[in-house]
């Protein structure tokens, strides 16, 4: 029990400091939906697509690495410096590969001349990001999470009040958001590299690069996969044809005004993200430091369950109350959380949030593969989701549009949680009450699929979603932990 409040206690911190930085940067939500057409913010959901994209082919699993083996403290140094150097000279060569190849990603990302400076920043927030992740990986295993939170909040104020200056002040256009995130990231990264300059004391080690390579170098195809998951939708509608927006929507926009709305509505799906990631930043850590524990496969089936309820209370929370989250009035700005030109893509919101929560079954079911290091199996279970993303959005967009999009998400989360659920528990001996765990999502999207079916003629929207609500948690939480209520 102790072990949980440990976790818990870290993903609380990791937590705050997530939701803290995640509701600064929603502020720029409204902003640029207030600011910017559909069709310009459909460029920086493409961007920052590809940056995710880049991002992964640059720090080539070095993170996971200096997690996995600098919890030796004797040797964390020479990991440290070992992989700061690797990671230097490889992001020079990488960004002189992509500066090359510009002339050919440019039209990808939707940039011509005038926007071509949009490119170059991109380039300079990879390399500060890239030198960025093994400094923070090691606050994080040495535990300064408040230090993590702080630096990783001083980002996002940077970043938002940059935006506000840039845009507002100066009248500058979409490269107002790069150069603002390019700003705050380098300030982060030198940040960061002045809290960890004692590890620099190391020396470089072949054999630790070796090592760490062998570990790391699968989460690229991994990460790759999971970018594609994430941000392969948007090229795919940004490529509908006009029929195909006829015939789904009855208009005729061009199709990166609706890479813009889904990329806005995929925003609110951002509270299960939230959940997501800061259950990530403190379980890794957290399994690793348990696993040679007697106890420790009984610790980790209940922290599933626990993840379970906290997933449920969002997806029903935030599918319920949508419409009104939206409408929400941002006092500075006088503008709604979303803008009202976007609220047509709302219905992809639950889809969006059962993916995520999806990608959290994958986080927790990650830990016997990473204990057994085996690694390589992330490559497959990955690209198998990458693959299946392709092929159902190639087959749903055409009829479906943007729930098209969203569906074959969930679809590749889905099979990317089973397959990593599968290889896991082979390495690694896990009660997970996975049937349980089907029924707590089955019973959350059954109660968001009928609410539009129910008749509110004695309640307001807000009440009977309140309602709604309060019953399906009460029976999510017997089917986690009603035997045990039982029992006492």
């Amino acid at each position: 029990m102790r072990s949980l409040k440990e976790l818990f206690s870290d993903t609380i911190i990791y937590g705050i400091s997530s939701v803290i930085a995640r509701f600064i940067g929603y502020l720029l939500v409204p902003f640029h939906t207030g600011i910017f057409d559909p069709e310009k913010y459909g460029v920086v959901g493409l961007v920052f697509t590809a940056l995710a994209l880049f991002n992964v082919l640059f720090t080539m699993g070095m993170e996971s690495s200096y997690i996995r083996y600098a919890k030796n403290r004797e040797q964390a140094a020479e990991y440290f410096k070992t992989i700061q150097i690797f990671l230097t000279g490889a992001s020079i060569v990488l960004l002189g590969v992509i500066w090359l190849a510009e002339p050919v990603i440019s039209p990808l990302l939707t940039l011509d001349a005038s926007t071509k400076s949009i490119y170059w920043m991109m380039l300079g927030i990879l390399f500060f990001d890239t030198l960025s992740i093994v400094p923070f990986a090691e606050l994080r295993l040495i535990k300064k999470a408040w230090l993590f939170a702080a630096l990783r909040t001083l980002n996002i104020l940077i970043n938002l009040g940059l935006n506000f200056y840039l845009i507002l002040g100066l009248n500058m256009g979409l490269e107002a958001v790069f150069l603002s995130n390019l700003a705050a990231s380098a300030i982060t990264a030198v940040l960061i590299w002045g809290v960890t300059f004692e590890l620099w004391k190391g020396s470089w080690n072949q054999d630790y690069m070796k090592k760490a390579l062998s570990f790391g170098l699968p989460f690229i195809p991994a990460g790759i996969g999971f970018v594609i998951n994430e941000g392969l939708d948007r090229f795919f509608l940004g490529g509908m044809s006009p029929q195909t927006i006829q015939s789904v929507y009855g208009m005729t926009e061009d199709p990166a005004y609706f890479v813009g709305i889904y990329n806005a509505n995929y925003k609110l799906a951002v509270f299960m993200l939230l959940l997501v990631q800061m259950f990530r930043m403190a379980w890794q850590p957290f399994f690793m430091r348990q696993s040679d524990e007697e106890d420790a496969p009984g610790i980790f089936a209940e922290v599933f369950n626990y993840f379970n309820l906290a997933a449920a209370i969002i997806f029903l929370g935030v599918s319920l109350f949508a419409e009104q989250i939206v409408q929400i009035r941002i006092p500075v700005l006088d503008a709604y959380l979303i803008g009202k030109d976007y609220w047509m893509g709302l219905s992809i919101v639950p889809m969006l949030l059962m993916a995520y929560w999806f990608q959290g079954w994958y986080v927790n079911f990650s830990a016997g593969i990473f204990i057994s290091e085996s690694t390589k199996r992330l490559a497959q279970i990955t690209l198998t989701g990458a693959v299946i993303t392709i092929i159902f959005n190639l087959i749903l967009i055409p009829y479906m549009g943007m729930m098209g999009a969203a569906t074959a998400t969930v679809l590749s989360y889905l099979t990317m949680a089973l397959m990593i659920y599968y290889y896991s528990v082979k390495a690694y001996k896990v009660p997970y009450k996975l049937v349980q765990g089907f029924g707590v999502v089955g019973v959350t999207a059954a109660v968001v699929f009928i609410k539009p079916f129910l008749s509110n003629q004695f309640f307001s929207d807000i009440v009977l979603s309140a309602i709604l609500f309060a019953g399906a948690i009460i029976v999510v939480t017997l089917i986690n932990f009603g035997p045990r209520l039982l029992k006492r």
